[in-house]
């Protein structure tokens, strides 16, 4: 991922130096297992661990010569070793090392991304609670439907992030998981036994059974998480975007001093951070389909998952972590227009209240379709002719024989629509 959508903290997890920091935890661990289990002679440790250094230029100096990366660094740790460097990735293979290490760095991936959702909750709850009973017309299909309010629709993103939250955390578990059986995954020359010390020691637990991998359906989990995060940051970010459309205009992003809209037009005020969260949507989605392809596996292993890896998981997280962060932001200083939500609410003169008035005529001994009818020949009116809807039900023997002024006054009654907000509210604990 470009520096331009990389968050510091997050950065740091996928940077060379703390993959291969993360590569030598492992290798330490395994050489404590091996000591404890009395595989290597008592006292290596602790001068592995005392001693053991990398230097990144080096090893990409020696993976010139060998074209692998782990033997390269396996080789540059034993330069800064005595004769305990022998024992350096002993009995072990590059993926017991890898998988393990890999693992390491997405749970502290997903340790950052649960806490932006976290943190991105807050902020919608915050909204939610400001705006609980200010109403705003509900549209589906892009056209007016029936009132809302603001905070209803916010409720909504705040379930949602919950869901995302609990999808993060189940692939926090699915993938905290190492490794260390061997070429094969049989334990050739290493014990179950040895594995479990090693896991338990970097905090993980033992994969059940693998190959010289872990199996990809773990990781593919982690991944398609992350695109279903990322598309619920779209589907926020698409909203918002559209009520920030000039003739809607209900809310508008932080506009900062100094800030320009456009090159050629001053009085542009674009919504271009919530675009950006929608565009980075669609690299993280498409990063879901090779990490599922990655499930598949010549039989106990094969590397066509790799290269992809080293792109799809950093880029994915990167990105992710960038758009909660700057969603949160956005919610957090989001112009609320409630002048132009209560103008645009009363635009079609009170014909969202139609199926209220629907409703009553079926109460009155009307038929279903009869009362569609009634209600959309006078709808009409309000289209064709921009007649005020309660103007044209007054106007209509079919109603006024059946509903009073005060029947109607009922049905054009806002707080009606809205009387079930706070139930709403009750059941999210917001």
């Amino acid at each position: 991922m470009i520096d331009r959508y990389s968050l510091p903290k997050m950065k740091a997890i996928w940077d060379e130096q703390n993959k291969f920091q993360s590569w030598l935890d492992v290798e330490i661990a395994v050489c404590e297992a091996q000591e404890h289990f009395g595989k290597i002679p008592q006292g290596t440790c602790d001068k592995v661990r005392a001693g053991a250094k990398f230097c990144i230029e080096r090893i990409e100096e020696i993976e010139k010569e060998t074209a692998h990366d782990l033997i390269a660094f396996v080789k540059c740790v034993a330069e800064s070793l005595g004769e305990e460097g022998r024992y350096v990735h002993y009995g072990v293979t590059s993926y017991d090392i890898e998988d393990t290490a890999t693992a390491m760095r997405m749970r502290q991936a997903t340790n950052i991304i649960i806490e932006d959702l976290e943190k991105l909750l807050a902020a919608v709850a915050k909204l939610a609670r400001e705006h609980k009973m200010t109403p705003m017309i509900g549209r589906t299909h892009g056209v007016h439907a029936e009132p809302i309010t603001f905070g209803f629709k916010m409720a909504i993103y705040y379930s949602q992030i919950q869901r995302d939250i609990d999808r993060m955390q189940n692939a926090r578990e699915a993938i905290s998981v190492g490794k260390i059986s061997g070429a094969v995954g049989v334990f050739g020359n290493i014990t179950p036994e040895a594995e479990e010390f090693v896991c338990e020691r970097l905090g993980l637990k033992a994969a059940p059974v693998s190959t010289q991998i872990i199996q990809r359906d773990r990781h593919a989990q982690f991944v398609t998480t992350l695109a279903i995060i990322a598309s619920s940051c779209e589907n926020f970010a698409t909203e918002m975007r559209n009520l920030q459309r000039t003739e809607i205009l209900e809310v508008q992003e932080m506009f900062l001093p100094g800030q320009r809209g456009s090159s050629a037009m001053p009085h542009k005020r674009n919504p271009w951070r919530f675009e950006t969260i929608c565009s980075l949507a669609r690299v993280v989605r498409s990063n879901a389909q090779p990490a599922m392809e990655n499930i598949v596996s010549w039989h106990e292993r094969d590397l066509t998952n790799s290269a992809a890896e080293r792109i799809i998981i950093p880029d994915s997280c990167l990105a992710v972590d960038f758009m909660l962060q700057s969603l949160t932001t956005l919610f957090s200083r989001l112009e609320v227009n409630v002048d132009n939500m209560k103008r645009n609410l009363e635009m079609m003169g009170q014909l969202v209240f139609s199926e209220h008035v629907f409703l009553a005529l079926i109460q009155k001994g009307m038929t279903r379709d009869e009362g569609y009818k009634v209600c959309q020949r006078n709808a009409a009116k309000c289209w064709d002719k921009n007649i005020p809807f309660r103007q044209a039900l007054e106007q209509d023997d079919d109603v006024t024989s059946r509903l009073s002024k005060e029947e109607l006054d009922e049905c054009f009654d806002l707080e009606h629509h809205l009387r079930n907000v706070e139930k709403i509210f009750e059941r999210l604990g917001i």
